[in-house]
């Protein structure tokens, strides 16, 4: 076969590329060659994929037309790998940050949150919006204010869970979730309450946890039917436990793409998360169930883990906010070793203010891989008004590169960003997007491959749904020759990405390529195989993940079906306070326009 693959694709040398608007670099779209297969079809593909001889030609001539002989296994260059994102920190001055000190309890952590949002600028009154969604401060105000307490939401929750579970509507937020621990922990939460010592802002807000995150009482089975029978949850992860210290009330573990191996959410073994502003379409993957439950109401912040864009993703679909902070801020310890260099916990929530809040409180430097490395954690004042001029990289062609809709209201976005701020577009071009997409999806997967190898070769591939056993075939394919180049290929983009940096604050995109597709009835049982959609729905998530750096989504419009559509900044190395900065500043244009979805749960009205 080696007569039969493609001629490897000579790359220049970092320094004689140019970023500039008028390159003579070729910006490639995504050319995929597979078709969308479910049902009867994915099974028969599987078993041929599966089978020995036939498998092994079915997979080579798959890398082949999807261009990753070509552009990553045997492409030529002279960069060394670079297996692991980690940035070193030049400590440069912030405007309008606060720089904590080492040491500090999350509940002090989200204190100092909360001076950022107190001191931001006033608040607009509720009429001036058409719909918003409750904050963690509005929780906590009712709480306070003897309004209601965090039992009687707990209550609500539980209830508005069990009827989006009723058969007509079947959302499918949640994996598992435990009544009873739901309304322990909200009773002693009410009970601090009464006694006027809350612990933190978070006390008796319901947080719900990705099912990838280490969360007692429950299994974590990564989507997956036999995942935690191979690892069993002994304790939480540390981002969930110093959510439990601050008083949070953890109301069970959402649904996602088994094993993070999709972009839709559908899963065959508990069911597609639906998105709630169309519940006859996906929420995006993997964290879908996160996305989903921000977006009805039943939360106001729950936490996923981005791979590949499966927090962002599923946050833009779903109309909420995305956050991936950058790679080792926050501690991995506890969550599921399905990515080690690309995934990393982030947050979806209703606002930026929330986001800020719950990044405050799971950040802890002691817990990173080089602590050495890594800056004080700095937290934004939320002052949009007050920001100074902001450079935003755009790559054109990259930012077109997405439906109709989708461009046109994302250059509203920016056209307002400018408007109203004075903030300037820089015109760049970031090279090699799509070999960058090819190189990440060989670095996840053989991560992944590697991570569950040794269950895999038991009962694991077998228990493991129809499209998930293409994506292990695909996976386990990969080779040192392959991984190595798309470690290759990792620095040749931390290069290009420094470049574009040192003339900007952050790079500018859309955050998927189409909005919510449909989900379709053959695909509810095996899984869907659909890579076209699924890589114009990564188109924009890469880098962050890739390449370790912060990135956030911020809902700013819906498409002609009345489906959410989201923009994305993608920030410098350790700059999440800038960013969240930024984003707080996006937000407010848009947010006088945010629409309520078809399924929405409001939990803190009266009864």
């Amino acid at each position: 076969m080696g007569l039969l693959r493609d001629k490897g694709i000579v790359y220049k040398p970092v320094n004689d590329v140019d970023l500039g608007p008028n390159t003579d670099q070729i910006y490639l779209h995504a050319d995929v060659k597979a078709p969308r297969m479910a049902g009867i079809i994915a099974k028969l593909f599987v078993w041929f994929l599966e089978m020995k001889i036939i498998g092994t030609i079915l997979l080579y001539f798959l890398k082949k037309n999807n261009r990753i002989q070509k552009l990553v296994s045997y492409g030529v260059m002279e960069d060394p790998p670079l297996y692991v994102p980690l940035h070193q920190y030049e400590d440069v001055e912030e405007e309008d940050v606060k720089k904590l000190e080492p040491g500090l309890s999350p509940a002090e952590q989200v204190q100092h949150a909360m001076d950022c949002i107190l001191s931001s600028d006033t608040i607009l009154q509720d009429s001036y919006y058409s719909f918003r969604r409750w904050t963690i401060l509005d929780y906590s105000k009712a709480y306070a204010s003897r309004q209601v307490t965090p039992l009687m939401v707990a209550e609500r929750l539980l209830s508005a869970v069990m009827r989006s579970s009723s058969p007509d509507i079947d959302m499918s937020f949640f994996i598992s979730y435990d009544a009873h621990d739901v309304l322990r922990q909200a009773t002693e939460s009410t009970l601090r309450y009464q006694k006027g010592k809350p612990i933190s802002v978070l006390d008796g807000v319901p947080i719900a946890i990705k099912d990838e995150i280490d969360c007692m009482p429950y299994p974590t089975t990564g989507g997956s039917k036999w995942l935690h029978k191979a690892r069993p949850c002994k304790q939480d992860a540390i981002c969930v436990n110093r959510l439990r210290s601050c008083g949070a009330i953890l109301v069970g573990k959402t649904n996602m793409h088994e094993l993070g191996a999709g972009t839709s959410g559908i899963n065959p073994h508990y069911g597609t998360s639906r998105n709630p502003y169309d519940p006859t379409r996906i929420s995006g993957g993997s964290s879908s169930g996160s996305a989903a439950v921000v977006c009805a109401g039943l939360c106001p912040v729950a936490l996923g883990v981005d791979g590949g864009g499966s927090v962002r993703m599923p946050a833009a679909l779903c109309g909420v906010i995305g956050f991936k902070p950058s790679f080792g801020r926050i501690p991995h310890s506890g969550v599921l070793p399905l990515n080690w260099t690309v995934g990393m916990v982030g947050v979806l929530a209703g606002t930026v203010e929330d986001s800020l809040i719950v990044y405050a409180a799971i950040s802890d430097g002691a817990n990173l891989h080089q602590p050495s490395m890594q800056p004080k954690l700095h937290l934004p004042m939320l002052k949009p008004s007050n920001m100074s001029c902001i450079r935003l990289a755009k790559s054109n062609e990259w930012f077109n590169d997405c439906s109709d809709d989708i461009r046109a209201c994302c250059l509203r976005a920016l056209a307002g960003l400018h408007k109203v701020y004075g903030w300037e577009t820089v015109e760049v071009t970031v090279p090699d997007i799509e070999v960058m997409r090819l190189a990440h999806y060989v670095t996840i997967g053989s991560e992944c491959t590697a991570s569950i190898a040794h269950h895999l070769e038991k009962t694991g591939r077998a228990e493991s749904g129809w499209d998930v056993r293409v994506a292990l075939s695909i996976y386990g394919s990969f080779d040192s020759r392959d991984y190595l180049n798309a470690q290759r290929i990792r620095n040749r983009q931390m290069r290009f990405h420094e470049k574009i940096f040192s003339i900007a604050d952050v790079i500018v995109s859309p955050m998927v390529g189409v909005t919510a597709y449909e989900i379709k009835d053959d695909a509810q049982q095996t899984g869907e195989l659909d890579y076209v959609n699924g890589a114009a729905l990564v188109r924009y998530s890469i880098a962050g993940n890739f390449l370790g750096l912060p990135a956030v989504t911020v809902p700013v419009g819906y498409d002609r079906n009345g489906l959410p559509i989201g923009i994305q900044f993608i920030g410098k190395p350790w700059s999440e306070a800038k960013l969240l900065q930024i984003a707080y500043a996006m937000e407010a244009l848009c947010k006088a326009g945010y629409k309520q979805p078809k399924v929405f749960y409001d939990l803190l009205a009266e009864s």
